[in-house]
């Protein structure tokens, strides 16, 4: 679990005993309407850039020739019913 999954947890945890010790203290709670608002993280880690994966011309050719032959395959079978 990373640090920033963490700190969230935390503030949800927060966010609950609040509420619990407003009910037992006799508070009315603030009703919220709309969207939650998000956790807010100081210094996000950075995403990782995702690589773009490539094929070699070696297996580009190996899967054209199975497509090929799965479709003479089908032509067969077609052709014989």
């Amino acid at each position: 679990m990373q640090v920033s999954e963490i700190l969230v947890e935390i503030d949800k945890e927060i966010a609950r005993l609040q509420q619990v010790r407003a009910l037992l203290a006799g508070e009315v709670p603030k009703v919220r309407r709309g969207r939650k608002k998000k956790a807010t993280v100081s210094a996000p880690a950075p995403a990782k850039k995702a690589t773009k994966r490539r094929l070699s011309p070696e297996g580009r050719k190996s899967i054209a020739d199975a497509m090929r032959r799965r479709w003479a395959e089908r032509k067969k079978q077609q052709a014989g019913k």
